[in-house]
């Protein structure tokens, strides 16, 4: 999940081009495609009560009144994965390209009905939203990251000085009401924790993972008014063994990307011991009530915590939905990903979906509950009677 990654993709497609072309010609993954075909994707539609779909009648001043249309800027935090490295990649030489204007959390290039993300959701909500990633682009690109400060290769003690970058991009920048907009802010992160956890477990901690995602929550908390955090929990990596097992160009891209993956003495088991710990720690910063305020909130989005297979679609696996590399995903993977992160939005907390299907978008996307019709949030799920408020 590294950035630098040029060298070894510049010798893996003169070295292993043949390779590639067997694993995309495998007829266990779903039949012939060769690298440089048009790849595809995956759209999606929301129609709801018309009620649903409009702001409230006066601007909340509670975060737990938030209905979807009131998000006026949406934000992200992560790693490749958020960066969307690779997205819209054709042969393995792209993989290094961070295509923002396709990530599940960021992108807005596309329609909805062309590409799903939570961008792309949110614009049928509120076609003024701002933030939003458009194109090809390193974060420091204000026009093509714009509020997305993901950088490839970060692990959790990165997300602090994404966080500080952040809150540099929201008080120099004219299209921001700091004061008075809305703001949604995305993060995922733990691919680079694992990848490197079996180096030095002392250093790499799910304790320690906790309090650097706090550290820039805190940040956030502490700088920007009006937010809502939504953090996606960690994906098993162990899943990515099942697909790279056979595949020797895969495998020799692993050896760079995600070395723990790559070592026999780093089982399965470990692994997935390693990623549930540090799915139940993201869920336990929610449980805590740190971040809860009028105005501030931190909501998990649990939908990857028992997926431990590859996607599969008719028995095989769904190949289509990573990159040439078979580990970041590609645009199919972050449309179906986005899918299943909205619907946990929709659903409240305690009853959250936490086994999604990566195989197939989770569609029809979910609609606001008509009986709490926000975004859902620790104590809205308690009790949203208390937070009722009229549409516009």
């Amino acid at each position: 999940m590294k950035a630098g990654l040029t060298l070894l993709l510049a010798i893996g497609c003169l070295l292993g081009f043949a390779n590639a072309r067997v694993f995309r010609e495998n007829e266990q993954f779903g039949g012939p495609r060769k690298w440089g075909d048009p790849i595809t994707d995956i759209g999606g539609s929301i129609s709801c009560d018309p009620l649903m779909m409009v702001p409230s009648k006066n601007i909340p001043t509670n975060v737990n009144s938030l209905r979807p249309a009131d998000i006026k800027l949406v934000m992200a935090l992560g790693d490749s994965l958020t960066a969307a490295n690779g997205a819209g990649a054709e042969d393995p030489l792209e993989i290094i390209l961070q295509y923002r204007g396709l990530a599940f959390l960021a992108g807005g290039d596309k329609s909805l009905e062309q590409h799903i993300t939570i961008p792309n959701i949110l614009r049928k909500f509120n076609t003024n939203l701002f933030g939003q990633s458009k194109g090809i682009g390193a974060s420091d690109v204000w026009n093509v990251a714009y509020l997305n400060s993901a950088v490839p290769g970060a692990k959790a003690d990165d997300l602090p000085g994404q966080a500080l970058d952040l809150v540099q991009k929201l008080q120099t920048h004219s299209e921001v009401d700091m004061n008075n907009d809305w703001k949604l802010l995305n993060i995922f992160i733990g691919g680079n924790d694992v990848c490197g956890y079996c180096k030095d477990p002392s250093k790499n901690t799910p304790e320690m993972f906790r309090q650097n995602i706090e550290k820039a929550v805190q940040i956030i908390k502490d700088h920007v008014p009006r937010v809502i955090v939504s953090l996606t929990t960690m994906l098993h990596l162990e899943m990515v063994r099942q697909i790279d097992r056979n595949q020797y160009f895969c495998k020799a891209l692993h050896v760079d990307e995600c070395k723990c993956e790559q070592m026999a003495n780093f089982t399965d088991s470990q692994i997935s011991e390693v990623c549930t710990k540090m799915q139940q720690v993201e869920k336990d910063i929610e449980t805590s009530g740190e971040y809860e305020a009028d105005d501030f909130t931190f909501v998990v989005q649990p939908f990857l915590n028992e997926i431990t297979t590859p996607p599969m679609r008719n028995g095989t696996v769904f190949i289509e939905f990573f990159t040439p590399d078979c580990f970041h995903f590609a645009q199919n993977g972050h449309a179906i990903t986005a899918s299943w992160i909205w619907n946990n939005m929709m659903e409240a907390v305690g009853s959250k979906t936490t086994k999604g299907d990566l195989g197939n978008p989770a569609t029809p996307l979910k609609c606001p509950d008509p009986k709490c019709p926000f975004v859902r949030t620790p104590k809205n799920s308690q009790d949203c009677s208390k937070y009722l408020t009229d549409p516009q």
